[in-house]
């Protein structure tokens, strides 16, 4: 099973994108419930409880930081494979927060636009990272090239390649490029997941190629982990 907290809690978009804007959060004497997205993604967000979709969370950092510690603390999440936290950009409260309430983060994604305006929040949401000693799984490149429908020619509407660039600088792993495809708008906008769709889109194949690297860095951290028990029991 993977659980998605969505930790954006001025902007919880996450249900949007599911297509499960409607639905409610449910409690029991254990937790929070949180929303099941067809059989294996669990998802939580403040767009469950903040009605009209219109209405603003003005909140503090003690008040997004209690939140996001109810998230993670008193959700009913079961026995989970992953759970992936979905960040605002920056380095601000929510990424803080969740630092400090998950003590075993296996590391973080970076994901970047080309463009050098966007790469200089990228670079310093990698040395934050290393900051709060959370390893950094990778910089993921989007909206990398927009093939034309038209001539079928790259063209790079916000650069192509600064976000590798910045992952050789940086010297962490470099996990690919995300190209535009005017249909991810679409079904972000339809809550139709975008690889479902268009499964054999050049989009849907860097996200399954990424998907495929970072559950390998996983793999390889959790055999990490175990080896270190095994020599250190206690």
């Amino acid at each position: 099973d993977i659980g998605l907290l969505d930790a954006d809690i001025h902007g919880p978009n996450i249900p949007k994108m599911l297509g499960i804007e409607s639905e409610q959060v449910t409690g029991s004497g254990m937790g929070m419930i949180p929303v099941e997205v067809f059989p294996n993604l669990k998802v939580i967000s403040m767009a469950f409880f903040i009605g009209d979709r219109d209405n603003p969370v003005v909140w503090r950092g003690p008040l997004k930081h209690n939140a996001l510690s109810q998230f993670l603390g008193e959700v009913q999440w079961g026995n989970l494979d992953f759970l992936f936290v979905d960040l605002p950009p920056g380095t601000g409260d929510e990424p803080l927060s969740v630092a400090h309430l998950i003590k075993n983060v296996d590391g973080s994604i970076i994901v970047t636009t080309p463009q050098d305006v966007a790469l200089l929040d990228s670079r310093k949401s990698v040395n934050f990272s290393r900051m709060l000693n959370i390893p950094v799984i990778g910089i993921v490149e989007n909206m990398s090239g927009l093939l034309c429908p038209h001539c079928h020619k790259e063209i790079p509407l916000f650069k192509i390649g600064g976000g590798e660039k910045a992952a050789g600088d940086l010297k962490v792993p470099f996990l690919g490029k995300i190209p535009i495809d005017p249909e991810i708008v679409l079904n972000c906008d339809n809550g139709m997941p975008f690889v479902m769709s268009y499964p054999d889109s050049q989009a849907a194949k860097a996200f399954r190629d990424i998907s495929a690297r970072v559950k390998t860095y996983v793999g390889f951290q959790e055999i990490e982990r175990k080896m270190e028990k095994e020599k250190f029991p206690y």
